[in-house]
């Protein structure tokens, strides 16, 4: 029998299933690629850079990197860095982080990541971002329309992170499950008690459930936060979200980034609802010294190039701030922003820790 065949016996998604092999089978393809090789902690190289990658654009994002690097070999033979898939998690890089110690010569010259807790916290990134060590470098005067109008703007005002496009969270009713209950359209009917334990959200998507709970806490306060946490029913990964919704029971309400919206067949029980607040986005951050700036701009260039503002786009659903990239939004599909301000005002790694602890207190229950 085919794979296919075999996968859909089982229930497992095969698009899911082929992605994640691919993921293990690329982390070994690469080792010995141009330019793709892990970082070598003590190599002395010239250029190093580090960090995730959305699984759904990983790998289609490394073989441009690795055909550009071909044709700048003299870029590459100076360059040693670690792109691993997002689902690896960025222990590594925190460990490194720590181990550097107030020490920015010690650290990569470029980091590339989704989420706020590396590049915020004040014991890592945090304490960096105060003592002027990064610098925006992509040159732009204007990031993508969708990213920079009268509703919100991810600009930094201060000139030293910058934003190269977003991982979008929306949610997925399940109307066999939703019953009598009224069709959600924002984030504020998700806090509704109707919705005690109804809802599924990613747990294990550090970054994802950061960005999401951040977000509640911003525009909904602590009792939002809370609200949501009584109404969590289940932490699972979007794809078992998108198997779910062929059951009867289960989660009414499945909170998940947008990509795996594409996934729902025209007979699946699943609506996708973009909320009328806005997608709440987990930012890509793209974060460069500035003692660098002279011999990673050509990076930069690359990541900012219209080919993989339209890859991201496009392949993975992850809206470019590329200025001349169409994201091919529609004028509902806005975005829920926490804001620069509120970012430079509080310490966002304490608040991540003090919001986690909120949720799961209310929620009652661990999610291993």
């Amino acid at each position: 029998i085919s794979l296919e065949t075999a996968l859909k016996s089982r229930k497992i998604n095969p698009e899911l299933f082929v992605q994640k092999l691919t993921d293990a089978i690329e982390q070994g393809q690469y080792s010995t690629g141009t330019g793709l090789s892990a970082m070598k902690k003590e190599s002395g190289a010239e250029i190093r850079v580090e960090g995730v990658l959305p699984c759904p654009i990983r790998l289609p994002l490394l073989e441009k990197l690795e055909s550009w690097l071909k044709e700048n070999s003299d870029i590459a033979a100076k360059t040693d860095y670690d792109l691993k898939a997002a689902s690896m998690g960025l222990d590594g890089t925190k460990e490194r982080v720590l181990a550097a110690d107030g020490d920015a010569e010690k650290l990569s010259d470029l980091y590339l990541s989704a989420g706020f807790d590396l590049f915020f916290d004040h014991k890592l990134m945090g304490r960096y971002r105060d003592a002027g060590v990064f610098e925006d470098i992509s040159g732009l005067e204007h990031l993508n329309t969708d990213f920079e109008n009268e509703h919100i703007n991810l600009r930094d005002p201060k000139g030293q992170y910058t934003i190269i496009g977003a991982v979008a969270c929306v949610f997925m009713v399940n109307t066999k499950v939703l019953g009598d209950r009224r069709f959600p359209s924002s984030w504020e009917d998700l806090l509704s008690p109707e919705f005690e334990n109804s809802i599924s959200l990613p747990v294990r998507d550090l970054d994802m459930f950061n960005a999401l709970t951040l977000h509640i806490r911003r525009f909904f306060g602590k009792e939002g936060v809370e609200k949501l946490g009584r109404n969590l029913l289940s932490g699972m990964h979007p794809a078992q979200m998108v198997k779910a919704g062929k059951q009867q029971q289960g989660p009414a309400v499945s909170i998940t980034p947008y990509f795996f919206t594409q996934m729902i067949d025209d007979k699946s029980p699943l609506v996708p609802v973009w909320p009328k607040e806005g997608a709440i986005i987990s930012p890509i951050f793209l974060l460069t010294k500035a003692a660098s700036k002279d011999k990673v701009k050509p990076f930069v260039d690359f990541l900012f190039s219209k080919e993989v503002g339209e890859l991201m786009s496009v392949n993975g659903k992850f809206p470019s701030t590329n200025p001349i990239v169409n994201n091919h939004l529609a004028p509902d599909q806005s975005f829920m922003w926490l804001g620069w301000d509120y970012i430079h005002e509080n310490d966002i790694g304490a608040l991540i820790l003090e919001t986690e602890r909120d949720f799961y207190a209310a929620a009652g229950k661990e999610i291993v």
